[in-house]
């Protein structure tokens, strides 16, 4: 699968992770707290996606 994420600054990942936290501290899961957030930085960010490849397959080793 192919998708484009926002490319993230170092500032701007940990505020990320600050928000994160403080909805699991209200009680949210962590789960939900990370779909959240990463619902935000979708509607909210202003610059190019980075375009990422994920592999679907199971590797065993």
């Amino acid at each position: 699968m192919i998708t484009g994420l926002p490319a993230l600054s170092h500032e701007e990942q940990q505020q990320a992770v600050e928000r994160i936290h403080a909805l699991m501290a209200e009680g949210m899961s962590s789960g939900q707290a990370i779909a959240q957030v990463a619902q935000e930085i979708r509607q909210n960010y202003k610059g190019a996606p980075v375009p990422m490849r994920f592999d679907e397959e199971d590797e065993e080793e």
